[in-house]
């Protein structure tokens, strides 16, 4: 047995050993020497029940440009199929299909419903996959199948009746998200397995964000406005849907084919089961601890994703600002990337994001208050002369922007953390189930949002149509307001309930 003096000889070659933003802990260990130098001992660390943890020793070279670039690419498609349907979805079901508004909410909640148990399976596929054939094939198979039912869900609005509409919408978009699941899943892994550095996954991932703002802009941003330089009703619905659909598979093919030959820097045990995996998950606590946040705080933005097109159609009664808003929030998300790459550095990822989430929560309550600027006019560069009130929706976009872009991108470098800590504890990685789970929980907020909204935009009276936006009761219009700035504000604040013993979790 070779004790603590042993292992502070080794911890420079495996920095998996070490806690992010802690000192490194010692346990009893045993080495193994494989082949012919210290650079090749392989640490066999006994946890707590007796188990074997084999990992291949890290080295801490920069990722190249190439790499970031290819990973982060794929989440430009993978971001617009999860906005673009959160956001319009419920619009074209509501104005175009005719569907009751909580029925419209159900659509979206069953097939998210079914992405519960099947993120974790497509986990433990990949997993299963991985050692021999890499995560590609799964990505592949993903992004043919996840921009193909996107494009499926918009094609047409002629259906015999909304019961039907609603009966066939949400079997697309259960099919549709089962190929989304087949991508994300292993996609959310790879950024665990990049590299053994914290930091430079944060730097990973700072390109991910890149193209999630720009998912953001065109999902969001450019995917109402589609539908009427499109020409409007069904063709205009259908051109958008192609479109992006297409858009959608070309950005996560191109990841799937930059990694076809990638495979993780780990020696494994051999494939495990789908429980085994869920107990790797339920032992590493601080794992548990960020993905109960995650949930609650996806539930936040869900909630407002769900109403984004009806606040911009009724209370500030200007959709043709929606793009600007947008353009403006992406402005705020991309030039503050150095800002949280570097400041999480020097005080923590834990304080940053805390800092993100609550300057986030901030914004989002003063939503409420739109519409009682009164009637000023200002001078906005570019845009000329505006109302105020369309200019403050402008100023909280860059400081949504710069907030949202925060706590997005260190929860999911956060979440490589907790991989890599379980990696370092486990006989088996689990890095694809860790991450199928996480994804799992992430998209249960995003049905369970809309369900929400449907619910409470029914009981405050919104009516739905088949022909277009219609007139809407003042009652209808402060639901839509409640659900996007008190309603997701509050579940900001408890998401923040969930980190308070999350640093101390990492040394149990």
């Amino acid at each position: 047995m070779v004790g603590r003096s042993c292992w502070r000889a080794v911890a420079g070659i495996c920095p998996t050993l070490a806690i992010p933003g802690h000192a490194r802990q010692y346990p009893p260990c045993d080495q193994i020497a494989s082949g012919d130098g210290i650079a090749r001992l392989i640490p066999i660390c006994c946890t707590a029940k007796g188990s074997v943890m084999q990992q291949t020793p890290a080295v801490h070279q920069p990722v190249s440009f190439a790499t970031k670039f290819l990973y982060g690419i794929g989440q430009l498609g993978g971001q617009v199929f999860r906005d673009t349907p959160a956001v319009l979805l419920p619009v074209f079901m509501i104005t175009m299909l005719g569907i009751p508004a909580w029925i419209a909410g159900l659509v979206v909640l069953f097939p998210k419903l079914w992405v519960i148990i099947c993120d974790p399976l497509m986990g433990n596929l990949s997993d299963r996959i991985e050692p021999r054939r890499g995560r590609a094939p799964l990505l592949l198979a993903g992004a043919i199948a996840a921009s193909v039912g996107f494009a499926a869900l918009f094609a047409t609005s002629a259906y015999p009746s909304p019961n039907v509409a609603a009966a066939v919408l949400c079997l697309l978009f259960l099919l549709a998200s089962t190929g989304f699941s087949a991508f994300s899943v292993p996609y959310l892994a790879l950024a665990a397995e990049l590299s053994e550095d914290p930091h430079e996954r944060t730097r990973i991932l700072v390109y991910r964000m890149v193209f999630t703002i720009a998912g953001v802009l065109l999902g969001v941003g450019v995917a109402q406005p589609l539908v009427f330089w499109m020409g409007g009703g069904d063709t205009g619905w259908r051109a958008m849907g192609l479109i992006l659909g297409v858009t959608i598979c070309a950005s996560m093919v191109a990841t799937a084919l930059g990694f076809w030959k990638f495979r993780a820097n780990t020696v494994t045990a051999g494939p495990i089961s789908l429980m085994a995996q869920l107990r790797i998950a339920a032992r590493n606590r601080p794992f548990r601890l960020l993905t109960g946040m995650q949930f609650v705080l996806t539930l936040a933005q869900a909630c407002g994703y769900s109403v984004v097109g009806l606040v911009f159609l009724y209370p500030i009664g200007n959709i043709a600002l929606l793009p600007a808003f947008v353009i403006v929030m992406s402005v705020g998300s991309l030039f503050s990337q150095p800002f949280w790459m570097k400041s999480s550095e020097r005080f923590g990822k834990l304080a940053m994001f805390v800092f993100a989430t609550l300057g986030w929560t901030v914004v989002t309550f003063s939503w409420f208050w739109v519409g009682s600027a009164g009637t000023a006019t200002v001078a906005v560069p570019i845009m000329g002369a505006m109302p105020m009130e369309q200019a403050l929706v402008l100023v909280r976009a860059i400081i949504i922007g710069v907030f949202n872009s925060g706590f997005v991108l260190l929860a999911i470098s956060m979440l490589t953390d907790t991989i890599n800590h379980g990696r370092a504890n486990e006989a088996t990685p689990a890095d694809g189930a860790l991450a199928g789970i996480f994804t799992a929980t992430e998209k249960l907020a995003f049905a369970v949002g809309p369900a929400i909204g449907g619910i409470i935009l029914s009981v405050m009276g919104l009516q739905s149509s088949t022909h277009g936006a219609i007139v809407q009761s003042e009652e209808a219009i402060r639901g839509i307001l409640l659900l996007y700035s008190l309603i997701p504000g509050a579940f900001a604040l408890i998401s923040l309930l969930f980190l308070r013993n999350y640093r101390k979790s990492f040394a149990r």
